[in-house]
């Protein structure tokens, strides 16, 4: 078939077929009837990932390319920040971003075993995962409702002489109070990481400037798991304005290694071969010289393809989140007498990644969830709902180490037993809200 073709006629030809077949059996949508399955989340996507999947495949180049250089830059200019480390998951991303404040680089800043991290147990196990695996000290507060966010009276109370970062997610979109907790870090001269996996394009406003979470702190995170704001099959990003996190980010990430060029690059620092390092000889090979304990962490090529359509669709995606929240929570309304409805937080305009009810007293979360559930709604807790309960923590907590908690968690504990969550994704149609809003309002009058 491409006989007299050159490779780029050869190209266009694959990519046409691609966009066809993508039209022909991908995306079909059909009308939505009531009882079919609604997801709390999905991919949304055209022809355009599927080509630039394609094209990445085509090039074989397979490991992070071309296409991974134009979404780091091109996401550091939708976030309006100086660097962004395209990474292989949202989980890689929190990983890099506390273990870039353990660097010895930072000096007196450095984080070491035995120090404090404040944070929350109502959250993914993710943000707090790299902390307990450090050998630091996660110190657990209680969050609020109907914010589902930490509760800023408990900071001071958390604070210690070993306290030297605060690594908190933004619950499902809804930003935390940055400003609270930010004049917090900046008083006691704190690090802070905002997991933003869960809040990728929501804004706050702060000192008189509305910038996008995760830029407001020293390191942001986000993930592109398929049920995210956007997806790249799997993925994720760390992203900083401070260019000594981010030669410390990269070094992480690419097997802890000094030099910075890239894969296939040689000597762009011109001093490959005539430098001092550690204690090895005189001109070791700078390609092979480690500064960090590190990993790797890089995405794929063909994820960052994928990546690079995304992102041209994501503020459609945001504004689609935004209906879907704003639709559901007015007809929602009438059951607010025996639910607590979500309230985005001050200053804040939230991308909301979910929908999260907590049962008023009364109202049985796991019978409710349940009927919804055999109406074809789909359900999710707020993740781990108490961290400090789970398995993962039976040792520690039986041994009485590794960890603080301050004050006695009770909201935390209301949400693992009285909440649950519905999505709002941009694929969302208004019939499938209205219905959701039905069957959750049927279900809690039971």
């Amino acid at each position: 078939m491409f006989e007299g073709m050159n490779e780029a006629k050869a190209r266009e030809e694959i990519l046409a077929m691609v966009k066809e077949y993508c039209n022909n059996y991908h995306n079909q949508k059909k009308t939505f009837e009531e009882g079919d399955r609604i997801n709390y989340a999905s991919r949304v996507y055209d022809a355009k990932e599927m080509e630039n999947l394609v094209d990445s495949a085509l090039d074989f180049w397979l490991t992070a390319g071309r296409y991974a250089d134009q979404f780091e830059k091109e996401f550091a200019k939708y976030l309006k920040v100086r660097y962004v480390s395209l990474v292989n998951s949202g989980s890689s991303a929190n990983l890099l971003a506390f273990m870039a404040l353990t660097s010895p680089l930072l000096k007196e800043r450095q984080i070491r075993p035995g120090d404090e991290v404040i944070t929350v147990a109502c959250g993914f196990p993710t943000t707090v995962t790299p902390v307990i695996q450090y050998g630091a000290v996660p110190v657990f507060v209680d969050v609020t409702i109907p914010q589902y966010n930490i509760d800023i009276e408990m900071l001071e109370k958390a604070y210690s002489q070993k306290t030297k970062a605060v690594m908190i997610a933004h619950t499902l979109g809804n930003p935390f109070d940055l400003e609270h907790v930010k004049a917090f870090c900046d008083r006691h001269n704190l690090w802070l990481v905002e997991d933003n996996c869960d809040a990728l394009g929501s804004t706050y406003t702060i000192d008189g400037q509305t910038k996008l979470t995760g830029t407001i702190g020293d390191i942001g995170t986000s993930s592109f798991y398929p049920p995210h704001h956007m997806t790249m099959g799997e993925g994720g990003a760390v992203y900083t304005d401070d260019p000594l996190l981010h030669r410390i980010v990269r070094s992480f990430r690419d097997w802890g290694r000094d030099c910075i060029c890239a894969s296939g690059q040689d000597n762009l620092c011109g001093h490959r071969f005539d430098k001092q390092y550690g204690e090895l000889p005189l001109g070791y090979d700078h390609k092979y010289v480690y500064s960090h304990f590190g990993y790797n962490l890089k995405a794929t090529e063909m994820q960052a393809a994928v990546g690079c359509a995304q992102l041209e669709k994501f503020p459609s995606f945001v504004e689609r989140r935004k209906h879907n929240f704003a639709r559901l929570k007015n007809a929602l309304l009438p059951a607010s007498d025996f639910l607590i409805l979500p309230e985005p937080a001050k200053n804040s305009d939230p991308s909301w990644f979910g929908f999260l009810i907590t049962c008023k007293e009364g109202v049985d979360r796991n019978r409710l969830v349940q009927y919804v559930e055999k109406k074809g709604v789909q359900t999710r807790m707020l993740f781990a709902g108490n961290l400090t309960k789970h398995p993962c923590f039976d040792q520690i907590r039986q041994e009485n180490r590794g960890y603080r908690v301050v004050g006695d968690l009770a909201q935390t504990d209301r949400i693992m037993n009285n909440t649950f969550w519905v999505g709002v994704y941009p694929g969302m149609s208004d019939e499938m809200i209205d219905y959701m809003a039905k069957t959750i309002i049927e279900g809690a009058r039971q």
